[in-house]
């Protein structure tokens, strides 16, 4: 049953890497138009137990995306410099969008693995009874 018990952790481990992912990507895209707003990115990185790795991943620390800040002209902005600039933020909604959909994609992935599991492993049960 070990088998079993570790394709739900490794489906569990994915829902919640997935789910703060599309965490980020919400509210990447909520602060879109957000003055100095700076994207921020989630890495994956394999779990370790033992220095043994399971399959599992789990996320790293939040970075903020150092690609340079839109320059928006707005001279009644009350940021503006005296050239009549200010920084926007560094958000692109067709990457956010695209991110948000893989995260989904791979959200209803594990999904499916983990009731692929639950079913072989009730099937079995089923099998054992007998």
């Amino acid at each position: 049953m070990t088998d079993f018990s570790s394709s739900f952790s490794v489906s569990a481990s994915g829902l919640k890497a997935q789910a703060a992912r599309l965490r980020h990507v919400s509210e990447n895209i909520a602060n879109a138009d957000t003055p100095g707003y700076r994207r921020k990115t989630v890495p994956f990185e394999e779990m370790r137990q033992n220095g043994d790795t399971r399959g599992q991943v789990t996320t790293g620390r939040v970075r903020l995306d150092q690609n340079d800040l839109a320059k928006i002209y707005d001279p009644s902005h009350p940021l503006a410099d005296d050239t009549g600039h200010y920084e926007g933020s560094n958000v692109n909604l067709v990457i956010e969008i695209a991110d948000a959909r893989e995260a989904q994609r791979s959200y209803e992935a594990n999904v499916k693995m983990f009731d692929q599991a639950r079913q072989m492993s009730s099937s079995l049960m089923e099998l054992l009874r007998r």
